[in-house]
C-alpha cells in the first residue's frame, strides 16, 4: 500500500509530493527487507538487513517504523500519504504495544493489592501497640 501510494503520489507537478511519494516508496522498500527478506531474495544484502533489524529491541523498531512513516506526512499532507503510510505506522505501533509488554490480568494485581493493604494493616497496628 505505502509503494502504490507513494507511486500514485509522484504523478504530479508539487516537487514536494513528488519527495513524499519517492519517501513512501523507500519506505516500503524497507520494510519488505525487515519484516519479508524472502520477497527479496534477488537482493544480496537482504538478510543481512533482515538479522540487524531484528537484533532491535521492539521500541527501537517502533520509533523506526513511526518515524518513517509520520515524514512523508509532514513534507505533505494528503490523503494519499495518510492511507499509504497507516500501515507503516500501524506497524510501529504495534511493536510499541509489543515492547510494553503483556498485560497483567485482574487476578494477581488484586492478590498484590490485598498483600499491600494487608502490610499496612499490620504496620498500622504495630505502631499503634508501640504507642500504647
Amino acid at each position: 500500500a505505502c509503494a502504490f501510494a507513494g507511486l500514485w503520489n509522484c504523478v504530479t507537478i508539487n516537487p514536494l509530493n513528488i519527495a513524499a511519494g519517492v519517501w513512501m516508496m523507500l519506505n516500503a522498500f524497507v520494510l519488505f527487507l525487515c519484516e519479508a527478506p524472502f520477497c527479496c531474495q534477488f537482493i544480496e544484502f537482504a538478510n543481512a538487513v533482515s538479522a540487524r533489524a531484528d537484533g532491535l529491541r521492539p521500541w527501537q523498531k517502533a520509533a523506526f517504523y513511526c518515524g518513517m512513516a509520520v515524514f512523508p506526512i509532514m513534507l505533505s499532507l494528503t490523503l494519499t500519504t495518510l492511507f499509504g503510510n497507516a500501515i507503516a505506522f500501524a506497524t510501529g505501533v504495534l511493536y510499541g504495544l509489543s515492547a510494553l509488554g503483556k498485560k497483567g490480568d485482574a487476578i494477581s494485581y488484586a492478590r498484590i493489592h490485598q498483600q499491600q493493604k494487608q502490610m499496612d494493616e499490620e504496620k498500622l497496628t504495630g505502631a499503634l501497640e508501640g504507642q500504647a
